[in-house]
C-alpha cells in the first residue's frame, strides 16, 4: 500500500485524485504554481509545495521541480492526472529511476503508442481499421498533396502529438491543404514541441465513440463500455454520455465489436493502468481507430456512474501491483449518465475565455447529481490555464431521465462574476435532435448556425 502520493496536477482532477487517496487512507501532497496558491487542491492535500510561477512551462511541466518536490515529501508514487505530463514517457521513466511509482501506463506502453501515427500502425497490426491516410508523418507539402490526391478530399491534417483540437485542420482542396499543412505544423510545434503531422481521410458526419480500458500488470485487460463524445466545438468536447445513443438506437451489435477492438489494441501495446481507445463511427456503422489516450480522461465519471467502478482507485491499486479483481464478464451497466463541462467562456461571444473572480457560487445537488470542481465563491479563475470550472455529471434510470435531470441541475447552477457555458448547455438539453440522440460531431456548429440565422431574422 502506498503511504503518500504526490498529485502532479491542478484543478478538479487534482481534487478528484486527492479524494480517492483519502478513501484509501493514503496521504497526499499537492504541487502548485504561484497563481494557484489558493486553489482547492492545495487546501485539501495533507501537504503542499510550490513549484514555480504561473506558466505551466515554469511549474506543472517542470519534471525536475516535480521530482524534487516528491523527494522532499518522500512520496511513494506520483499521479499525473490528465494533460501536462500525464502522457510523457520520459517523466514516467524518471519516476521509475527515482524509485517513485508512476500511476499510469508503463513507459514501454507509452512508447508503443507514442504518437498518433505510431498508434495507427499498431492498430493495423492488431487488425483494427484506421481511416485511409498517410503512412506515418508527412514532412513536405508535396507529399501532403500526393496523399490527398490518393485518398480524396476532404482530408484532416493532424498533429501526431496533438490533443484538444490543436494542430488539426480540415482541407477541402489543394489551396486549403497547403495552408492548413503549414498552420497545423506551426501550431503543433508551439503547443507540443513536435511539428509532426499526418493526413487521413475526413469522415463526414462522424460520431466520436471512445472505449474505457483497464489493464493490470499481469497482462489482464478489460473494457468498461463506451462513451459518446460527439458534442464538440472545434474538436473540444463539451458534453459526454454513456451509453452512446448511436449504439443504443442504431448499431447495438457494434458495441461488442468496438470493445473487443479496443482490447486488442491495448494487448498489442502491452498496456497497463487506465486508458481510452478512441474511434470514429460513420452513418453506415463503419468504425475506425483514432488514437489511445494514455491517462485518465476528463469524462471518466460517466463510466464510473454506469459501471459502479471507481477508475481513479483502480489506477492506484494497479500501480501498487494489485491484479484486476473483475473480469470482462463481471462488467455490467446500469442507467444512463451525462457530463457537461462547465467552462468560464462566453458562448455568445465565440466562446471567448472569461477568467476572473467568482462572486457567487452555488452548485446543484439532489438525487443522481455529481459535481467535480475546484471552484468556490471568491476563487479567481486564472487566465493561464484551461477555462474549465468543473464537470456536472447526472445519472438517471434511462437517457430521458438523465437529460431532464441535467436540465434541472443546470437551472440550479449559479455562478456570477464570470461568463459560463451553462446557458448554452441548457439549450442543447432542450434541442429536439439531441433529445432524440440524433447528432454527430458537427452538431454544435449546426446549432450555432441556426441561432445566428434566427438572430439575423429578428434584426431584419
Amino acid at each position: 500500500m502506498f503511504e503518500k502520493v504526490l498529485v502532479a496536477n491542478r484543478g478538479e482532477i487534482a481534487v478528484r485524485i486527492i479524494r480517492a487517496c483519502k478513501e484509501l487512507n493514503i496521504r497526499t501532497v499537492a504541487v502548485y504554481s504561484e497563481i494557484d496558491a489558493n486553489s482547492m487542491h492545495v487546501q485539501m492535500a495533507d501537504e503542499a509545495i510550490c513549484i514555480g510561477k504561473a506558466p505551466s512551462s515554469e511549474s506543472y511541466l517542470r519534471i525536475d521541480r516535480i521530482i524534487s518536490a516528491a523527494e522532499i515529501a518522500d512520496v511513494d508514487a506520483i499521479h499525473p492526472g490528465y494533460g501536462f505530463l500525464s502522457e510523457n514517457a520520459h517523466f514516467a521513466e524518471v519516476c521509475e529511476s527515482c524509485n517513485i511509482r508512476f500511476i499510469g501506463p508503463q513507459p514501454r506502453a507509452m512508447n508503443a503508442l507514442s504518437d498518433k501515427a505510431v498508434s495507427r500502425a499498431l492498430a493495423k497490426r492488431a487488425g483494427v481499421e484506421t481511416p485511409p491516410g498517410s503512412d506515418g508523418i508527412v514532412e513536405k507539402e508535396a507529399e501532403a498533396l500526393a496523399v490527398a490526391k490518393r485518398i480524396g478530399y476532404p482530408v484532416m491534417i493532424k498533429a501526431v502529438a496533438g490533443g484538444g483540437g490543436r494542430g488539426m485542420r480540415i482541407a477541402h482542396n489543394d489551396i486549403s491543404l497547403v495552408k492548413g499543412f503549414h498552420t497545423a505544423r506551426t501550431e503543433a510545434e508551439k503547443c507540443f514541441g513536435n511539428s509532426g503531422v499526418y493526413i487521413e481521410k475526413f469522415i463526414e458526419n462522424p460520431h466520436h465513440i471512445e472505449i474505457q480500458i483497464l489493464g493490470d500488470n499481469k497482462g489482464k485487460i478489460i473494457h468498461l463500455g463506451e462513451r459518446d463524445c460527439s458534442i464538440q466545438r472545434r474538436n473540444q468536447k463539451l458534453i459526454e454520455e454513456s451509453p452512446s445513443p448511436l449504439l443504443e438506437n442504431k448499431f447495438k451489435k457494434l458495441r461488442d465489436k468496438i470493445g473487443k477492438a479496443a482490447v486488442r489494441i491495448a494487448e498489442a501495446a502491452k498496456y497497463t493502468n487506465a486508458g481510452t481507445v478512441e474511434f470514429i463511427v460513420d452513418d453506415n456503422g463503419n468504425y475506425y481507430f483514432l488514437e489511445v489516450n494514455k491517462r485518465i480522461q476528463v469524462e471518466h465519471p460517466v463510466t464510473e456512474e454506469v459501471t459502479g467502478i471507481d477508475l481513479v482507485k483502480a489506477q492506484i491499486e494497479i500501480a501498487m501491483g494489485e491484479p484486476l479483481r473483475i473480469s470482462q464478464s463481471d462488467v455490467t451497466f446500469k442507467g444512463h449518465s451525462i457530463e457537461c463541462r462547465i467552462n468560464a467562456e462566453d458562448p455568445f461571444d465565440d466562446f471567448r475565455p472569461s477568467p476572473g473572480r467568482i462572486e457567487m457560487y452555488y452548485q446543484p445537488g439532489g438525487r443522481g447529481v455529481r459535481m467535480e470542481t475546484h471552484a468556490y465563491a471568491g476563487y479567481t479563475i486564472p487566465p493561464t490555464y484551461d477555462s474549465m470550472i468543473g464537470k456536472l455529471i447526472v445519472t438517471g434510470k434511462d437517457r430521458r431521465e438523465a437529460i431532464d435531470r441535467m436540465n434541472r441541475a443546470l437551472n440550479e447552477y449559479l455562478i456570477t462574476g464570470v461568463k459560463t457555458t451553462i446557458s448554452f448547455q441548457q439549450a442543447i438539453m432542450q434541442d429536439p435532435n439531441f433529445r432524440r440522440g440524433v447528432y454527430s460531431t458537427n452538431f454544435v456548429e449546426q446549432l450555432l448556425g441556426g441561432a445566428r440565422r434566427e438572430l439575423i431574422q429578428e434584426k431584419s
